[in-house]
């Protein structure tokens, strides 16, 4: 079927290229065709696929065969669980790059089969099929689960399809493409009721449905529908998963432009994409990442607090070293301090030098703030530019390491830094150079490297240094090579475990160099919930750590913001202190505020600190957990951890810190918020009053709370809120195995199990609940770290172990226990704070 408009109008209005006017309409300026019948199905050579030739009319006869298009649709199952599909129009278009790097861990094999019968062909890769109807003139291909239980969603009739801009009205118009725009699309099913999340951090409405969506990194702030990280991957509450494997822009139309599909368009010849069954959002998050990857391991000390110069502001060493001493003395622990972009010159960004008039001597200025215990790492901000005025310029010109222009011009213009020039990452020369200027960092003491920017990558006009690439393609892949070529630099150095970014921009796989922060927001309530939004959209996007500018990056923040921002961020998985021309430490927040009371900006600031280093054994294990299957360690979406409860697809104003803690942000400054608490018992982690879900619930909190709730089940392995004396047991990476208490909410032998970790990461045991309320230590797992473990300087054992209720609000230790400070000698106590179950 053919459909045109002739008039040039764009339909344009929201940044995206419509197909349709309304159900009936073809949009200004365009021509449409779809793919009508499913002319012949064909095995492929693999075996595990099948090649659907589908004309774009009706074949009734020989003669409806001549001077129509035809699309190709090949199906293949790629892996059990995951089948891919791809629509070509002209095959014989070239296939530049670059491409994701897909299957980073290989790919697993797959037992893929073909039947045919009167329900037409069904290609089954384990758990998914694919089934084609067996009528040729009806165009209806069908994505179910193996046993017929579940039905994902559909290619149907008028799903499939090309268009171009400007319409055509001749074949004979295609002879030369260069004035015309050709795309490829596909409108899968919408199903009632059913809702889409994920595709990137994306800061509007958690629900994607009847949104309209271009996928291309831009520089919007958080206050827009322009986003750093767009993922070509949306998430379903009907158990499955789509991954568009597309580098370049790709547009979506959810439920918009028709209410009951969700088109996906992009310019050229080809569309692939893989739909993944789950039927749970952590199995689709898991075979996602066998697509896309996993975070890399990060280390402890990352969770900790980071506090940065803010932008503008100034960066000379007095004044540094003033900020990094007030923390010290107020007895806030310190992790990590950044230096934003002033660590350079201006109008230099980004050369990698010192500015001088600042940092006349950085190693011992870095060595200095390291050897007084103000901070445990040193932090650099640096973006993949480079402003003509530095002399370097010259250098990196001369040898063709920044991108040209078609006519062999330097690339450059006047936005952010004046000439600037972008680095191109494609010329192996140019990133040997620029690991170089990484790693004279390094010597000179820099631990991790803020990746800002790495989203304004132009497409018109340029020439990379590799001819087999589409600029197109490369401007929003050009992030994930940016944020790849740091990070390993970083490990070569530091070692595998040790690298840590804080990266801005991002596209599919870039969740393998952690960590992502979300960008410009305001100092507001609004722009706290649209970080909010982000977060939960990123996690679901196949992200395992994430953080915000506590605070508010633009403006200067009010207390009641402050101290609200500072609550929430301590719970995401990574913490810091953030402004643009003021600065984020408590004491000037309000300087007219009593420090020494409660709830001031210090005493808040410095509570969840406190708290978030307690909570470092349970966080850490959850990190580990989250990498094995691809998601969120925090502002980890309720609908993973309940997606039976229709209400978890809809929260955007409260997540799961790991699997058993609730947090509700307060976006108030009255302190009143209401919460979801899904079916069970919830155990408020401040008072330890119970109360059961599923059901909405109302309160009011000061500065030094909000709503944290406990779920059922958990056994919570807990570390110590103060730093010790000697040099290992500052920070967040101290040693988890000493000191501390278990706290079991609840337990039962169904739900409670909890892996306990060391600070970095390594499993070194397991604790569950048993018949009778028995906590026990797993034996085998236990005695392959050592004979006799020592678990938080609770106890020492040499075999099983198990606790019992003793008075029914403690439990003990029975084994080989020692003298330690939850009980007398022979009796370790664990606090319960829940009367078990």
């Amino acid at each position: 079927m053919v459909l045109s408009n002739p008039s040039l109008i764009e339909c344009d209005t929201a940044g995206l290229i419509c197909m349709l006017l309304g159900m009936w309409l073809v949009a200004e300026g365009k021509r449409v065709e779809y793919a009508e019948d499913i002319y012949s199905t064909t095995d492929r050579e693999t075996g595990k696929g099948l090649s659907l030739l589908c004309p774009t009319r009706h074949i009734n006869s020989r003669g409806n065969t001549l001077n129509c298009s035809t699309l190709t649709v090949d199906i293949d199952a790629v892996f059990d669980g995951a089948v891919s599909v791809e629509v070509t129009h002209w095959a014989g278009a070239r296939k530049l790059g670059p491409n994701f790097e897909l299957f980073p861990d290989g790919c697993p094999s797959n037992n893929a089969s073909i039947t045919k019968g009167e329900q037409g062909t069904t290609l089954q890769s384990g758990s998914l099929c694919a089934t084609i109807h067996p009528n040729t003139h009806a165009f209806d291909i069908r994505f179910h689960s193996a046993d017929g239980s579940r039905e994902l969603t559909s290619l149907l009739s008028r799903s499939v399809g090309l268009a171009y801009s400007p319409a055509t009205s001749n074949p004979k118009q295609t002879e030369n493409m260069r004035d015309l725009k050709h795309y490829i699309f596909t409108q899968t099913e919408i199903g009632v009721g059913e809702s889409i999340h994920g595709l990137g951090e994306r800061f509007g409405a958690f629900n994607k449905v009847g949104q309209s969506i271009a996928l291309w990194n831009d520089d919007g702030g958080t206050s827009s529908d322009q986003a750093y990280k767009n993922i070509p991957f949306w998430l379903s509450s009907r158990g499955y998963g789509v991954f568009i494997d597309a580098p370049e822009k790709v547009e979506l139309e959810i439920g918009s432009e028709r209410c009951c599909r969700l088109q996906t368009s992009v310019e050229g010849q080809r569309l692939k994409w893989y739909i993944i069954d789950g039927p749970t959002p952590k199995e689709v998050l898991k075979k996602y990442s066998v697509l896309t990857g996993t975070s890399q391991k990060i280390p402890s000390w990352s969770f900790g607090l980071w506090l940065t110069t803010s932008f503008t502001t100034n960066y000379d060493e007095k004044t540094v070293t003033d900020f990094l001493s007030g923390m010290k003395n107020r007895s806030i622990p310190l992790e990590v301090f950044h230096l934003d972009c002033f660590w350079l010159r201006a109008f230099h960004w980004c050369d990698f030098v010192f500015s001088q008039e600042h940092f006349p001597s950085p190693s011992a200025q870095i060595s200095r703030l390291k050897s007084s215990h103000f901070t445990n790492k040193i932090c650099v901000w640096i973006n993949p530019y480079l402003g003509q005025a530095s002399p370097v310029f010259a250098y990196a010109a001369e040898r063709g390491y920044l991108l040209r222009r078609s006519n062999g011009d330097v690339w450059q213009w006047d936005l952010w830094q004046a000439g600037m020039a972008l680095i191109d990452f494609t010329n192996p020369e140019a990133v040997k150079w620029y690991v170089g200027c990484l790693e004279d960092l390094f010597d000179k003491g820099v631990d991790c490297i803020k990746t800002d920017f790495g989203e304004r990558v132009p497409v018109k006009d340029v020439q990379w240094w590799d001819r087999d690439v589409h600029p197109e393609k490369m401007h929003n892949f050009y992030a994930f090579l940016y944020n790849k070529i740091v990070f390993q630099a970083l490990q070569n150095r530091y070692g595998n475990d040790e690298a840590v970014l804080f990266a801005r921009a991002a596209t599919a796989g870039t969740q393998r160099f952690p960590l992502c922060w979300g960008g410009d927001c305001e100092s507001t309530f609004s722009a706290l919930a649209e970080s909010i939004r982000g977060g939960l959209s990123l996690g679901l996007s196949g992200f395992s750590f994430w953080s915000c500018d506590i605070g508010g990056f633009e403006g200067s923040p009010s207390p009641s913001i402050y101290k609200r921002w500072v609550a929430f961020g301590l719970f995401c998985s990574h913490s810091r202190l953030h402004g643009s021309n003021s600065y984020r430490v408590p004491w000037l927040i309000d300087p007219e505020e009593d420090e020494a009371a409660e709830e001031s900006c210090t005493a808040v600031l410095k509570k969840f600190v406190r708290l978030k280093r307690l909570l470092m054994p349970y966080l850490m294990a959850q990190a580990q957990d989250a990498r094995s299957w691809g998601g969120p360690t925090s502002v980890r979406a309720m609908a993973v951890e309940f997606p039976d409860d229709p209400t978890a697809w809809f929260l955007d104003r409260q997540f799961m810190c790991g699997e058993s803690l609730l947090i509700a942000p307060v976006l108030t400054e009255s302190g009143d918020v209401q919460f979801y608490l899904p079916e069970g018992k919830w155990t408020n982690w401040w008072d330890g009053s119970v109360e059961s879900g599923p059901r909405w619930k109302k309160e009011k909190h000061g500065f030094g709370t909000l709503p944290v709730y406990v779920r059922a089940g958990a056994i919570l392995v807990l570390g110590r809120e103060d730093e010790g004396e000697d040099e290992a047991e500052r920070g967040f990476g101290y040693d988890f195995l000493k000191g501390g208490e278990v706290k079991v909410y609840h337990g039962s032998p169904e739900e409670s199990r909890a892996t306990v970790v060391d600070c970095n990461g390594e499993a070194v045991g397991v604790l569950t609940v048993g018949e009778g309320a028995t906590l026990h230590g797993s034996e085998d797992q236990f005695r392959a770290t050592c004979a006799i473990i020592m678990i938080k300087n609770l106890i020492q054992f040499a075999g099983d172990v198990q606790g019992h209720l003793d008075t029914g609000i403690q439990a003990y230790w029975e084994g080989t226990a020692t003298q330690s400070q939850y009980g007398p000698s022979g009796r370790s106590y664990i606090r319960d704070v829940a009367t078990w179950s």
